[in-house]
């Protein structure tokens, strides 16, 4: 199945329940003090609105929507990471993006998955992208990804990691057994929402 890489307004309104779910689910998974790191999407930012209201902790995105979503969060420092616009994602790329993420050694992050396959990995369909989720990756102590079912077993042009990057799978309840079975057999925590 090919990648869907229409704009964010008309993916925020694809499943919007399973997306939520998902988000409440990944959203428990943040304790106070951690450093969090939010990838940009549309089911990133139903993770940042479902972030509970008493909070501490640092949260860190490329996304500007994120950010904006958190602003009057009383218990977050937000930082939003600078760079070129994307204006399809709403996320920002580039040299500068990638090394201010390269520095940061988060204890979470939230990946806005494209596709994930158990073989091929965690891919994107834009190279400028893949190589800021990249480096969002790199020093993070846990990676959750967020898929809903549609988007496991799917594999995009542009390798960002490999499956093994991923500690924590959050999906929706409507996967099977059987699509599920080669991430865990990968030693991934998969979490049904």
């Amino acid at each position: 199945r090919h990648g869907d890489a229409s704009p964010f307004a008309t993916r925020a309104r694809r499943a919007p329940e399973a997306k939520a779910s998902i988000a409440r689910r990944a959203a428990e998974c943040v304790s106070d003090d951690q450093i969090i790191v939010l990838d940009g999407g549309t089911t990133t930012l139903e993770v940042a609105r479902a972030l509970r209201d008493d909070l501490r902790a640092h949260v860190i995105t490329t996304s500007p929507p994120i950010a904006l979503a958190l602003a009057d969060h009383p218990g977050l420092e937000v930082t939003i990471v600078g760079g070129t616009l994307r204006p399809n994602a709403l996320v920002t790329v580039g040299a500068a993006a990638v090394d201010a993420l390269r520095v940061v050694r988060p204890d979470v992050v939230f990946l806005g998955v494209c596709g994930l396959h158990p073989e091929i990995g965690v891919t994107t369909e834009d190279l400028e992208e893949r190589h800021v989720k990249a480096a969002m990756i790199e020093g993070a102590a846990e990676v959750v990804a967020l898929a809903d079912h549609d988007k496991l077993g799917t594999a995009m042009p542009v390798v960002v990691a490999p499956i093994s990057a991923v500690t924590r799978l959050v999906t929706d309840a409507d996967v099977d057994d059987a699509a599920l079975a080669p991430y865990v057999d990968l030693g991934i925590e998969v979490v049904r929402a």
